[in-house]
C-alpha cells in the first residue's frame, strides 16, 4: 500500500456488524425465552467466567443511543441480527412485542438515514427447537422458512437486504461436532447433518422471500479461509490444505453456486454418512440465486499433515490438530506462519483477505452475476483504558486500516467488493469467550455500560468522512 490516499469507489457501503445475542441482553424480558446459547451458557465449563448474554451490552433498552452513536461514527450500514428465540417463543407463534423492538430499531436506523443491513440467523436457535432436534433435524429448516417469512411480514417493508445465515460452518461444525459452540454435541454425523439442513433452510427461505417481493436483496453470509500448504511440493501437506478448504470453504459454496457438494468432500466425509441426509431436489433448492455473498474473514491457515515435531516444522512449536471441527480432518495440523497475533491469537494476514476475494469472485461471484460484501472482518485485543478515559487501540487501528487496504488491493484487481463491515460495532458477548474478548472499536464497561469510541473507532469515522485510506 502506498503513502497516497487512496479513494474507495463512490457507492462503496462503509457499515458495522453485531449479533443479537450478543448484545441485546433483555434474555426474559417481552416474552423472549431461552435459545440454545442461554442453554449452553449454563453448562458448567462450556463458557468462560460462566459468562451468559442475559444482560450483555442492554442494547434492548439503549438501542436508540446506540443508533445515535452510529450517526455519529458516519455509519452507512448497520448489520444486525434478529433473534428467533425474542420474534417466535420456543419457536412458537410470532410474539408482538419481540418483533416490535426490531421494528423501532429499523425506524431508528431510518432516521438515522442508515441502511438496515438483517440476518435471520445468527446462531440463537430456539432451545425448545434444539430439544427436537436442532439442526439435525430436517423439520428445522421449513421451521426456518416460517419464522423468515414472520420477520419480513414486519419489516420487509422497510428492510430490502436479508442475509438467511451467518457463518453456518459456525453453527454446525462447531456447534455439532467440535462442541465448543451451543449447543455443545460432539459427532462429526451431526455437524454434517446440520450444515446441509442449514443450506436447506437458506434455499427454502431465498425461495420463499423471492416469492414476496423480488425487489429484495437476499444473500448469505460465510466465513472462508485461505488454506496453504506449508511444502507447496509435497503432496501430504497439499492435501492437507485441500481438506481443510473442503470441509471450510467449498462445503457451502459448492452447493449455492453449483448445485452440487465437491466429490473429494464426500469421499473424505463418507464414514460420517452426509449422503444420507440429501434428498432429491435439496441441491436444486440450495442453489437458488442470491445477490450478495458476504465474506468474513479473520485469517488464514498454514496447514501440514505433520505435527510441529518434524525437524522441517522445528519453527512452528505450536502447531494444534484440527480435527475436533472437521468430520474428516483427522491428521491434519495448523502451523504458525510467523505473523503478529490478536488476542484470540489469531495471526493478522491482511493480504489473505485480497487473496480469497480475488479468489470467490473468480470462482463463484461473478460468473454467477452475485455483489461481494466484506461482512465481518476485525480484531480482539486486551485494550487498556488511558488515565483520560480514552482507548488507545493502535493495533486495532492498524489492523483495520490494512484489511481495508486489502479490500482496495483486490478492488484494483477488478473484484467488485461493494462494502465492509467491521466486526463489530461495540465489545460484547464472545460467545464461548464471554466477555473476555473485545473486538469493539467502541468500548463497553459492562458494570455501567458506558460507551467510549476508541481510536480505531476514530480513525474508523476520519475513513468514512474522507471516503479514503491514507
Amino acid at each position: 500500500m502506498t503513502t497516497d490516499a487512496r479513494s474507495f469507489p463512490p457507492a462503496f457501503l462503509f457499515g458495522a456488524a453485531t449479533a443479537a445475542y450478543q448484545i441485546e441482553g433483555a434474555a426474559h424480558e417481552d416474552g423472549r425465552t431461552d435459545s440454545i446459547w442461554d442453554a449452553f451458557s449454563r453448562v458448567p465449563g462450556a463458557v468462560l467466567g460462566a459468562d451468559n448474554g442475559d444482560v450483555a451490552c442492554d442494547h434492548y433498552h439503549r438501542y436508540q443511543d446506540d443508533v445515535a452513536m452510529m450517526k455519529d461514527l458516519g455509519l452507512q450500514t448497520y448489520r444486525f441480527s434478529t433473534s428467533w428465540s425474542r420474534v417466535q417463543p420456543d419457536g412458537g407463534p410470532v410474539n408482538p412485542k419481540g418483533i416490535d423492538f426490531y421494528s423501532r430499531l429499523v425506524d431508528e436506523l431510518l432516521g438515522a438515514g442508515i441502511k438496515p443491513w438483517l440476518t435471520l440467523y445468527h446462531w440463537d436457535l430456539p432451545q425448545a427447537l434444539e430439544e427436537k432436534g436442532g439442526w439435525v433435524n430436517r423439520d428445522t429448516a421449513s421451521l426456518f422458512r416460517d419464522y423468515a417469512l414472520n420477520v419480513h411480514d414486519a419489516l420487509g417493508d422497510r428492510v430490502d437486504v436479508w442475509t438467511t445465515l451467518n457463518e453456518p460452518w459456525c453453527s454446525s461444525f462447531l456447534s455439532y461436532t467440535g462442541g465448543v459452540h451451543a449447543p455443545g454435541r460432539q459427532s462429526p454425523r451431526d455437524g454434517l447433518a446440520a450444515a446441509h439442513h442449514l443450506l436447506l433452510g437458506h434455499g427454502l427461505t431465498i425461495e420463499a422471500l423471492r416469492d414476496r417481493d423480488p425487489k429484495l436483496e437476499l444473500g448469505i453470509t460465510l466465513n472462508l479461509t485461505v488454506a496453504k500448504p506449508v511444502d507447496p511440493a509435497r503432496a501430504g501437506d497439499v492435501d492437507a490444505a485441500r481438506r481443510i478448504d473442503g470441509q471450510f470453504n467449498r462445503v457451502f459454496l459448492d452447493p449455492i453456486f453449483r448445485g452440487a457438494y465437491p466429490e473429494d468432500l464426500l469421499e473424505d466425509v463418507a464414514e460420517f454418512g452426509l449422503t444420507d441426509f440429501i434428498q432429491d431436489g435439496d441441491l436444486a433448492q440450495i442453489s437458488q440465486p442470491i445477490d450478495t455473498l458476504g465474506v468474513n474473514y479473520y485469517h488464514g491457515e498454514l496447514v501440514s499433515d505433520r505435527p510441529a515435531e518434524h525437524p522441517l516444522l522445528a519453527q512452528a512449536p505450536t502447531s494444534r490438530p484440527t480435527r475436533s471441527a472437521f468430520p474428516a480432518a483427522d491428521g491434519v495440523f495448523t502451523h504458525p506462519q510467523g505473523l503478529p497475533l490478536t488476542a484470540m491469537e489469531w495471526e493478522v494476514q491482511p493480504d489473505g483477505l485480497r487473496e480469497l476475494l480475488v479468489r470467490v469472485n473468480t470462482e463463484y461471484a461473478a460468473p454467477a452475476g452475485t455483489s461481494l460484501y466484506v461482512t465481518e472482518n476485525g480484531a480482539a485485543f486486551d485494550d487498556v483504558v488511558a488515565a483520560d478515559g480514552s482507548v488507545p487501540d493502535a493495533r486495532r487501528t492498524e489492523f483495520l486500516t490494512d484489511h481495508l487496504g486489502a479490500v482496495l488491493d483486490a478492488i484494483d484487481e477488478g473484484v467488485e467488493v461493494r462494502g465492509y463491515f467491521y466486526w463489530s460495532l461495540m465489545d460484547n458477548y464472545e460467545w464461548a469467550w464471554g466477555y473476555d474478548k473485545r473486538f469493539g472499536i467502541v468500548r463497553v464497561d459492562y458494570a455501567t455500560q458506558e460507551r467510549t469510541v476508541k481510536d480505531s473507532g476514530r480513525a474508523y469515522a476520519d475513513i468514512i468522512r474522507n471516503r479514503a485510506l491514507s
